[in-house]
């Protein structure tokens, strides 16, 4: 279980797909307590009502709508029957603060909401004595509402808006919901007055089918951009490479070409100067020195990254060879494009329950009474106030639980197709058998590691909590230590997921325990630091360059579409809708990518260190499938970029 208490042999023997075990079974225990512990927080709020107190609605006595209620000691108008009033309705619904999370306004169960404006006490009488829907305190006779001197404060605020009552959750809702504008203008910081936002939600609402469409278009365009991007990447990797090059050599260039004419210049007029104003000799002698250094810093770049080209361009092929690859397998293994809907499915599925336990939690609790409004609410007190907590930390850890899930399927997909030497006899369904893998064997190295960036994500996210919550109050000494400890936090939780993937990679090859997984990924990996370097930064250039294009081409096909609308302000916010949609649906696509890309890369590390393409040894690479002249191209492409570090080993090719 633990990371230094393994009795698993010290020399690795790498054996893909041969022995299959369970791994990390008390992390998956663990794991299965945990989550029966998040079910029992449901569970605690379906019996103490407060499920129902969110769906039905309950008012400010503490009285759930559309329920026979219990006396709540020291409460008023309390335990009241109120199965024929299923709605709540509040007295002023413009009245909710949201940042604080408190209903300001006095609620009350009715019977129906007001279909209609009512503009005088009269108007509330007449609803009250046909409809039999009182929208006064209970106290109140409906008769009587014109006369009383407390309806004031205890009837609706005038004129009451038509309402409709919301699906499922029963609440009367203005149906001009104008009052709500502040709120959003409140988000909406750079919006100065409510004619602008009513412009941007109808440019929105007019554009609705048009923004579906882009939407669409990207989605399309990532699809097809994982399989195309095995033909574009050499071109993009080469002209990435030249461009750098002949930048740095442009920008010596530029600066010695400013430091020579500063020079000439100065000694044309050293003298004419020297009489005049020696202050400005000074400034001009100092910017000569400046122009050196700059200059001569530019070379010794510029000459370090000729050598690092020169030396590393066997890497770089490397490169575009596995995302050659990498195109390839997803020929071969297409439910591959179907991985970031499935995960965004569970996301999605997990979140929604997630909040309405949350939101359940909210109405959960003792009834206290507000000081500040004097109505009834449902907070956890106690050691139950602990639930919350237990409930965030559910959070972080399912999700990143869920996202090693995925991980760990395209990882157990892509070593099966790799180590698999005739790819005739590939299973019918590598994701599916790759997912059946992890079910019965893995789930407890998943559970593992997505523990581990749990327990790094959550101080972050605490950090950056606290340091929004003391912003314009704290020093600058704490403000800069804060900002440093949660970069610190955020870098080692990259390394770590990048380590924990190839950890994922390692369990899927050998069927070894978290820790002698990752162990093992992180000895493949420094053996191969300069190809890990190589691989991270151009081919995360290159997929960035993906995710550009892809944005860009649905920003173009938008502002296309858009055009007619001549409004800026009514086409500005459609079109960055579909331009963060675009992204992070290239994101998710190309995550997927980048992960097939680094597995085929530890797949690829691990059969060059182990075979030598001798008899008995034969190496697990593809040599076949697309044509002999590709088959041909990328195996002396492995063959070049391994013998950059390993000489002698590829003799035999």
């Amino acid at each position: 279980m633990g990371c230094c208490g393994s009795t698993e042999r010290t020399k690795r023997e790498w054996r893909p797909l041969e022995d299959r075990s369970c791994t990390d079974l008390p992390w998956f225990l663990l794991f299965t307590v945990f989550c029966v512990g998040m079910g029992s927080i449901c569970g605690f709020t379906i019996v103490t009502g407060g499920a129902a107190r969110l769906v039905f609605g309950y008012d400010s006595y503490g009285n759930t709508c559309g329920q026979r209620n219990e006396q709540i000691e020291g409460v008023r108008l309390s335990g009241l029957d109120h199965r024929d009033r299923k709605f709540v309705f509040f007295l002023d619904p413009c009245n909710i603060d949201i940042v604080q999370r408190k209903i300001k306004s006095m609620a009350l169960c009715v019977s129906l909401c007001p279909p209609e404006e009512l503009k005088t006490y009269q108007d509330l009488k007449r609803f009250a004595m046909v409809n039999g829907s009182e929208l006064c305190s209970y106290e109140l006779a409906g008769h009587k509402y014109p006369g009383l001197p407390e309806r004031f404060s205890k009837c609706p605020k005038l004129p009451v808006p038509p309402s409709k009552p919301l699906p499922v959750f029963n609440r009367c809702t203005p149906v001009d919901i104008s009052c709500y504008a502040k709120f959003a203008e409140a988000v909406v910081t750079f919006v100065g007055d409510n004619s602008v936002l009513h412009r941007l939600i109808a440019g929105v609402a007019a554009s609705k089918e048009i923004i579906i469409g882009l939407c669409v278009l990207a989605l399309v365009l990532s699809m097809l951009l994982m399989v195309i991007i095995r033909y574009i990447s050499a071109v993009l990797v080469w002209i990435l490479t030249s461009l750098v090059v002949l930048g740095s050599l442009a920008g010596t260039s530029v600066l010695w070409w400013l430091y020579i004419d500063h020079r000439l210049y100065g000694n044309d007029t050293t003298v004419k100067i020297t009489k005049e104003v020696k202050d400005e000799v000074e400034v001009r002698r100092d910017s000569g020195q400046a122009l050196l250094v700059y200059a001569i810093a530019a070379t010794v770049f510029t000459i370090i990254l000729l050598l690092l080209m020169l030396f590393m361009r066997k890497r770089v092929a490397l490169t575009i060879a596995l995302f050659h690859v990498a195109g390839k397998v997803f020929l071969h293994l297409p439910l591959l494009t179907l991985q970031p809907f499935v995960t965004f499915l569970a996301l999605l599925l997990f979140w929604i329950y997630w909040i309405l336990v949350l939101l359940f939690l909210g109405t959960s609790g003792n009834p206290v009474q507000n000081e500040e409004t004097g109505l009834t609410e449902f907070r956890l007190t106690g050691p139950l106030q602990y639930l919350t907590w237990y409930h965030a930390v559910g959070l972080v850890w399912i999700s990143e639980f869920i996202l090693a899930c995925q991980q760990m399927t395209v990882a157990g997909a892509v070593v099966t197709y790799y180590f698999t030497r005739d790819k005739t006899r590939l299973p019918v369904t590598p994701i599916l058998s790759s997912v059946l893998r992890l079910v019965r064997y893995h789930l407890g190295t998943v559970a593992k590691g997505s523990f581990i960036i749990t327990l790094v994500k959550i101080p972050r996210l605490v950090l950056m909590y606290i340091h929004n919550q003391l912003k314009g109050k704290e020093n600058a000494c704490a403000r800069c230590l804060l900002k440093t400890c949660i970069c610190c936090l955020w870098c080692l939780e990259k390394c770590l997921n990048y380590l924990n993937q190839n950890a994922y990679a390692a369990t899927a090859i050998n069927s070894t325990s978290f820790c002698t997984s990752a162990r093992d990924a992180f000895v493949i990996l420094v053996e191969n630091a300069l190809r890990v370097a190589t691989i991270n930064a151009v081919g995360d250039f290159v997929l960035f360059l993906g995710k550009i294009l892809i944005v860009t081409s649905t920003a173009f096909a938008g502002v296309l579409l858009l055009n007619y609308q001549r409004d800026y302000a009514e086409w500005l916010l459609p079109l960055i809708i579909v331009c963060l949609f675009a992204f992070l649906v290239a994101h998710c696509f190309l995550s997927i990518f980048e992960i097939v890309v680094d597995v085929l890369f530890l797949c690829f590390a691990i059969d060059t260190k182990y075979n030598d393409g001798t008899p008995g040894k034969e190496f697990f690479m593809d040599k076949a499938g697309c044509g002999p002249c590709f088959s041909h191209r990328f195996a002396q492409t492995l063959a070049c970029a391994a013998a950059a570090l390993t000489p002698g080993l590829w003799a035999s090719s």
